[in-house]
């Protein structure tokens, strides 16, 4: 904290492409770092470039096309590009180190929920899952397009239109899948988290991906990770597939108030009401934790 009006946040994130075209992985990965910024309800100022080079097998001049890809989309978020570092890799890397402004008391923590908050997911989940199959040449190109849209799209809107309705609660979806990090949520709230299965927006075809038993190695180590901590309910294998897809540029997780529910529905774009944060139902020796560990509960 600055001042009693001003904070800083910082975050960094960075990761190897998972589309071919140079300058569209500048656009995901850039949006997908500044995104741990608007989780937090912050603003992005500047941005530093991280990159790792396999210099011998890659002209540089697509390095280039990443670069611009990442700086375009950090333009867009109103800040700025004032440097970066560059290592020798033998794999393609790219993300971006970011400071953020925040009010101090007006900062979205995700252990901040609160039994009646509402619990809204901004994007619509399985970037994993198409991702993918994309890479094994089974995805057609408009699901290809609406794929590419969801993870460039900034979630700069969700958060300014949270913090203004008085949330104090959020998160961004991004490897740990939606369960994964609304477990982290709702553990360090101390609160269970409710999820209606059948309100989780998804994206064209992942639900038919996931039927047909694709798989991927995130997804794999997030079910190991999560199995034994969601109260899955009726939950299908395809259910549990889609839920804990990693996600990559993935939207927000917020706690909306209850009192605020209609006018974020109304104003984000995308904007999915999928169920409400109650008190911890959790004994301590299920979590083991203390009274009050939290959970996630899908119905």
């Amino acid at each position: 904290m600055l001042s009693d009006d001003l904070a800083l946040v910082q975050t960094v994130d960075f990761f190897a492409p998972i589309v071919d075209d140079p300058y569209l992985f500048g656009q995901i990965a850039a949006a997908n770092a500044l995104s741990d910024v608007y989780a937090m309800g912050g603003t992005p100022m500047t941005a530093m470039n991280i990159v790792g080079w396999p210099i011998a097998k890659l002209d540089v001049a697509v390095l280039g096309e990443i670069l611009r890809g990442g700086q375009d989309k950090v333009h867009q978020a109103g800040a700025l590009i004032v440097g970066g570092h560059t290592i020798i890799d033998d794999e393609v890397k790219y993300g971006l180190s970011v400071t953020g402004r925040v009010h101090p008391q007006k900062i979205l923590s995700n252990a901040a929920a609160k039994a009646g908050d509402q619990l809204v997911l901004t994007k619509p989940i399985g970037t994993g899952l198409l991702a993918t199959a994309m890479k094994q040449g089974n995805l057609g190109a408009d699901v290809a397009k609406v794929l590419y849209d969801n993870m460039t799209r900034l979630n700069s809107h969700a958060a300014e239109v949270a913090v203004r309705i008085g949330a104090r609660c959020a998160t961004d979806v991004t490897g740990f899948g939606l369960l994964g990090h609304a477990y982290h949520l709702a553990k360090a709230s101390g609160v269970t988290l409710v999820i209606e299965r059948g309100k989780v927006p998804l994206l064209p075809e992942a639900n038919a991906l996931a039927a047909r038993g694709l798989r991927t190695g995130g997804l794999e180590r997030n079910e190991a990770y999560l199995e034994p901590l969601i109260t899955w309910g009726s939950s299908t294998v395809t259910d549990k597939a889609l839920l804990q897809d990693p996600q990559t540029s993935g939207g927000l997780l917020v706690c909306v108030p209850r009192a605020g529910l209609a006018e974020y529905l109304s104003t984000v774009e995308g904007a999915v009401h999928i169920g409400e944060v109650r008190e911890s139902t959790l004994r301590s020796e299920e979590t083991n934790g203390p009274p009050g560990t939290g959970g996630v509960m899908i119905v």
